[in-house]
């Protein structure tokens, strides 16, 4: 297999881009509007794998989709969804592909219809935890047929007589989170989900968009929805651009001396900034300017330039959520910083689209830099000068841009196998960067 190559090609990244629609908040507009009475226009949908594979799902349960892609390189168009008929299962397999939110948001939404579908993925997704998804669906009464690992693939078997419930999630998760309020929607009653820390609220955000009020508690991380109760089509969506994508750029803006990068149109969720907070912490050059009050989701610009001095911090473990995905690329930045990074209660790394955790150790390693693991705590130190080295993605996605902005960082190649894993979230990951400076 062929490695791609990064290499210190750029004497410096200078300009402006606007990363790819946010994934979480696409799967979520086309998921809901689906689900809605009437017809729904979107814009800004992110064009990945992932997405793909939540909009070939609701199509086939019934929702019709005409999204084609704009001049931007995102989806724009209308869906039509089931509304109070339900979805219908045409086919009674759906592919989900590598996409954990196509999956556990779909058992949410398939448990209060009395349907019976069976929900695949690739490789990567069928090694992933479902059972924290599963679990509490099945006290509202819908039941699912697992693997004996309680993964994919999954028979879910709906019911149009769910019961409400009160969940005190074990997990901090979007996902689980999003998956009970959905099947919450089909219940005669309220139907409650608190978090030991906060997740993603998107889609506490969303649903009153289409015409769900959803009440919450900050205080107690706790989120009601009250059924029966059928989402309305809204006249139009904008999906602000993803925090998660737009991380890679600022940490290659932060690492190669003389950059200067503005991302515009980012979404500024609290729940997503928390890698902006933390790179505040240790001294990083960004600034962040809001657009005026959204509806729903605020978003605004981005601005990161070469910081030559970057202090080491601790990630606790309440943090985490909110910057989840974004560990690989700061352990990266931390092996620049000086002294000691600890990223705590990062075990839920070791479950997502590879052993992330491990994978971030070993690439660090490989390239010259100091980084362990004690128990569920990360910790890299730094600054720790780059080197050259060959590294596999693993098929994720995440992992495979971190080490391409490596590869601009260290003082000589990085080859990354598997590149092509960052179709799922960010197709033209290398034609931005190359637009902003660099050479291949």
């Amino acid at each position: 297999m062929k490695p791609t190559i990064f290499g210190p090609g750029c004497d410096s990244l200078v300009g402006e881009v606007r990363p790819p629609g946010d994934k979480s908040l696409s799967h979520r507009a086309v998921l809901f509007a689906a689900m809605s009475e009437g017809t729904t226009h979107i814009t800004g949908v992110l064009d990945s794998e992932d997405v793909r594979a939540t909009i070939a799902a609701v199509r086939e349960l019934g929702a019709h989709v005409d999204l084609s892609v704009g001049p931007d390189g995102s989806l724009t168009g209308k869906v039509r969804g089931w509304g109070d008929l339900g979805p219908r299962s045409y086919d009674s397999t759906i592919d989900c592909g590598n996409s954990g939110t196509t999956a556990r948001l779909l058992m949410g939404v398939l448990a209060g219809w009395p349907l019976e579908v069976t929900l695949v993925g690739d490789e990567s997704l069928s090694r992933r935890p479902m059972r924290r998804v599963t679990g509490p669906l099945e006290l509202m009464g819908a039941r699912f047929e697992a693997t004996p690992s309680g993964t994919l693939p999954i028979v879910v078997h709906g019911t149009a007589a769910l019961t409400p419930i009160e969940y005190d999630s074990p997990v901090a998760s979007a996902q689980v989170k999003s998956a009970v309020l959905l099947a919450g929607l089909r219940a005669q009653g309220c139907t409650k989900v608190t978090e030991p820390a906060a997740s993603r609220d998107h889609t506490e955000r969303m649903l009153p968009e289409f015409c769900v009020p959803v009440t919450r508690d900050a205080a107690t991380h706790t989120a009601i929805v009250e059924g029966p109760a059928v989402p309305c089509a809204i006249a139009s969506f904008a999906v602000p651009r993803d925090p998660s994508s737009a991380a890679f750029l600022v940490a290659a803006a932060l690492l190669v001396p003389g950059s200067a990068v503005r991302l515009s149109g980012v979404s500024l969720n609290p729940t997503r900034a928390g890698f902006l907070r933390v790179l505040e912490r240790m001294g990083a050059s960004i600034q962040v300017v809001p657009f005026p009050e959204a509806e729903s989701e605020r978003s605004g610009e981005i601005d990161a330039k070469y910081t030559g001095h970057l202090s080491a911090t601790t990630v606790t473990a309440d943090e985490v959520p909110s910057l989840v995905d974004e560990v690989p690329i700061l352990a990266l930045i931390a092996s620049q910083a000086h002294g000691e990074t600890r990223f705590e209660g990062v075990g839920e790394l070791r479950v997502k689209e590879s052993d992330r955790l491990a994978a971030i150790v070993d690439g660090l390693t490989t390239l010259g830099a100091t980084a362990e693991v004690e128990g569920d705590t990360l910790v890299v130190r730094g600054p720790a000068p780059l080197r050259g080295g060959t590294l596999d993605s693993l098929g994720d996605h995440r992992l495979a841009m971190t080490w391409a902005v490596a590869g601009l960082v260290g003082g000589a190649a990085v080859g990354v196998r598997r590149f092509e894993a960052v179709d799922v979230s960010y197709p033209n990951f290398v034609g931005d960067l190359q637009l902003l400076g660099m050479r291949r």
